[in-house]
């Protein structure tokens, strides 16, 4: 018999199984186990999505390893009783779960949890609360704080990921409330996803038409754009240094959370990593405009069978797996960053040139006129957009052609360039507006000219401030000899992040001298 004639698994399925919580409220789960009087270890996945979501979870593979399953919908979200409060109960709720699961007679005491974005920061949640019975966790994909890159970058308002999430959390609410209230909002709520990027424009944010009556807590996002008691009270709810069990991170190279993930498994020691050429929404071997070869999928580097090997103890294998774009390889590490990289500062110099040389003592400045009004649009990059094309690695030479963006560019490499860690921008620059935002983009420009962006990051800098620093994440990528490193410099990325608060223009001005040098630090393998 082959693999594929295998016989159905038995098991047992009991849906929409009600489990109370502390206080009083029923949530709602579905309940996977193997058929007969064994006692098992079960996996735990908690989501605000509802029944889609759930059917992409791997059960089989699970039951096949002897496990058992529970797909948990969140309070006020799929089938589940109470009101959605985002990141605010998913702990307790998870503990609560976690406590009804080992009452159970088919359960052995063991729990582990798992999931993906949300879903993948209930678990962290769970694990905050450190049940004795939680064992393992496997969190892809999520944020390692609710206010630092998840809601702001760098200061600025994640704005196309939060309309998105806010838009898609108010459709869900409205259906969840179907029958007290919801069916009215759908209408505008569909009528405004029609046309998203008006619906970005509008100002002030707070009053975004639909989404912010439908979606209460998007006024709390745009009313708290400095970390607050209302973040830092959120943040009580994720502590990493209550987080005692192994935790297998799973990031990509275009996700959304990419620093998030990467500071998941920072702060929690003893766990391991991957990192694959992915976006949030898709783990093939393509991404954008970019195909990194069939080794690249996630199915093909056997990601779901090392999560069911994790979740079920053998926490063995490599710390860090990492694959590095352009050279289009894994490569595994016992740490990340991996050894042997040296920070190498990349100058900007005046006429676009990039190079490692140092500035002039009397290089010019460059400029340019920041128009809030018709702002640089996202390209690509590492979204969460209601537009699933717009991501990943795409061609920018467009975006460059604007007289409101800065580019500079190295020589042609004669020979292969390998960055892999960390990477930051600094420029020293002045506007003429109150305060403003600075973006830095780093970019891979091909032989054929195609100029295909790797990283980019911002930050909103205050009135006066003339250094800025701009974090850019982390990256692994080989340029390749015969292809050029570029950095494009602008003050928007719309609708990536909002604009700047005080919509003026603005004369920007980025200085080049010896004593106001502008670079961006690549980590270079020796």
């Amino acid at each position: 018999m082959t693999k594929l004639d295998r016989p159905a698994l038995p098991a047992v399925t009991v849906l929409d199984q009600p489990i109370e919580m502390r206080d009083g409220t029923i949530l709602r789960a579905d309940v996977h186990r193997p058929a007969g009087d064994g006692r098992h270890r079960t996996v735990l996945m908690r989501g605000p999505y509802g029944e889609p979501v759930f059917r992409s979870a791997p059960v089989t593979a699970y039951l096949r390893a002897g496990m058992a399953v529970v797909l948990q919908h969140c309070r006020g979200r799929g089938n589940s009783d109470g009101e959605f409060t985002p990141w605010v109960d998913e702990g307790r709720d998870g503990a609560d779960t976690v406590d009804w699961i080992t009452a159970q007679p088919w359960s052995n005491g063991e729990v582990v949890a798992a999931g993906n974005s949300y879903l993948a920061g209930c678990a962290l949640q769970l694990a905050s609360e450190r049940p004795d019975a939680l064992k393992a966790v496997v969190a892809a994909m999520t944020p390692h704080d609710f206010y630092d890159g998840l809601k702001y970058h760098g200061g600025a308002f994640a704005l196309g990921s939060a309309f998105f999430w806010g838009a898609l959390q108010g459709l869900l609410g409205a259906v969840h409330d179907i029958d007290d209230g919801g069916a009215a909002r759908l209408g505008p709520l569909m009528q405004v996803l029609a046309d998203p990027d008006a619906a970005m424009r509008t100002l002030p944010l707070r009053v975004v038409p639909a989404v912010a009556d439908a979606f209460p807590f998007w006024r709390d996002w745009v009313d708290h754009p400095e970390r607050d008691s209302y973040w830092t009270d959120l943040a009580e709810t994720l502590r990493h240094d209550r987080i005692g069990v192994p935790v297998l991170h799973v990031a990509g190279w275009f996700d959304v959370f990419l620093r998030g993930t990467l500071e998941n498994h920072r702060r929690i020691p003893g766990g391991r990593l991957v990192i694959g050429p992915w976006s949030h929404l898709s783990q093939t071997g393509g991404v954008g405009e970019l195909y990194f070869g069939q080794a690249a999928s996630a199915q093909m580097t056997q990601l779901e069978a090392a999560q069911v090997a994790f979740l079920r103890g053998d926490t063995g294998g490599p710390a860090v797996r990492y694959f590095t774009m352009g050279a289009d390889v894994w490569r595994d590490a016992e740490s990340w960053p991996p050894p042997g990289a040296t920070a190498t500062r990349y100058y900007l110099h005046p006429g676009g040139s990039l190079s490692t040389g140092a500035p002039g003592a009397d290089a010019s400045p460059s400029r340019f006129v920041h128009a809030p009004d018709a702002p640089v649009p996202t390209h690509g990059g590492n979204l969460l957009l209601n537009d699933p094309v717009n991501v990943g690695p795409r061609d920018q030479r467009a975006v460059e052609a604007r007289p409101d963006v800065l580019v500079f560019t190295t020589p042609v490499l004669d020979r292969d360039v390998e960055v892999t860690g960390p990477v930051r921008a600094v420029l020293h620059a002045a506007t003429s507006a109150p305060g403003a935002d600075w973006t830095a983009k780093l970019v891979d420009v091909w032989p054929d000219g195609r100029a295909m962006n790797v990283l980019d990051g911002i930050v909103r800098s205050p009135a006066g401030a003339t250094r800025h620093e701009i974090d850019l994440a982390a990256t692994s990528q080989t340029f390749r000899a015969g292809h050029r490193i570029r950095v494009q410099v602008a003050s928007s990325n719309f609708p990536r992040f909002d604009r700047h608060p005080s919509m003026v223009r603005a004369e920007q001005t980025v200085f080049h001298d010896a004593g106001r040098p502008s670079w961006i630090e690549l980590p270079v393998m020796r």
